[in-house]
């Protein structure tokens, strides 16, 4: 069957209705987001390899267009998978590591046969720097300066808004990553993130690339704005600061 785009929330609570006893992948993704547009073909390659199995259902859901939906499952950010059966949650994922979210396909589904759509997944995300967005352990151990630079750049520019913090929006890993995912929340900022925990070259080079020691730090448009404390005097200095930094 492949991927089944979902077009309205009737369409959606019909299909997992009639589908209860099947294991249900939801993507969630939007068209902004940079790291969406490699998973959606490594989505759809794994939806493929498994058309033939009735026990999976793969359902891709538009996060900006299905809101209700979103907000159901309490998405903020994106890429996002949740895997579900008889209505209960499995398995929540968030970021752009296909490794991570076949290892829970196969938890899940109960098969060991996804080696070879895995090994051709993951082909495909590194072919497209995917492991700049969510680090496989196959990424290598050393990085020349300039190709860091390179993929720093290309990080930071992923989402219009972009997050580097300590854990996942949905499982934030410190109280200043915390807080700043809550402002972003609370102003209805869409923002794509990156965990730093998951990469040290990351961690480590982002603070000489943004001359800021300390994280989150949050970009717009690929420039530094700075961390938590200055987020907060941007915002009482002008409650716009988000919209007019998008636009500057």
């Amino acid at each position: 069957m492949g991927v089944i785009e979902v077009e309205s929330e009737q369409q959606f609570t019909e299909l997992t209705k009639s589908n209860d006893s099947k294991l249900i992948a939801l993507y969630f993704h939007t068209p902004w987001a940079g790291p969406c547009k490699t998973m959606n073909q490594v989505y759809k390659t794994l939806a493929d390899s498994k058309a033939q199995d009735p026990s999976i259902l793969f359902l891709s859901i538009n996060a900006d267009d299905l809101s209700e939906i979103s907000e159901l499952f309490d998405v903020s950010a994106v890429p996002y998978f949740i895997l579900i059966r008889k209505q209960t949650i499995l398995k929540e994922l968030s970021g752009a590591d296909p490794k991570e979210f076949i290892a829970a396909l196969n938890q899940f589904s109960g098969s060991s046969d996804y080696s070879q759509s895995s090994n051709v997944s993951n082909t495909q995300a590194t072919n497209s720097n995917l492991n700049g967005t969510q680090p496989t352990a196959d990424e290598p151990a050393e990085e020349t300066e300039e190709a860091l630079n390179e993929r720093l750049t290309k990080l930071t520019t992923a989402a219009p808004i972009m997050l580097f913090m300590k854990g996942s929006p949905s499982s934030p890993q410190c109280g200043f990553s915390r807080q700043l995912v809550a402002i972003l929340r609370e102003h209805q900022v869409r923002f794509g993130f990156f965990d730093i925990l998951k990469d040290d070259s990351v961690r480590q080079g982002l603070k000489k690339f943004s001359d800021w020691p300390t994280f989150p730090q949050l970009y717009i448009n690929g420039e530094f704005q700075g961390g938590l404390d200055i987020i907060k005097e941007n915002l009482e200095e002008d409650d716009q600061f988000f919209e007019n930094a998008l636009n500057a």
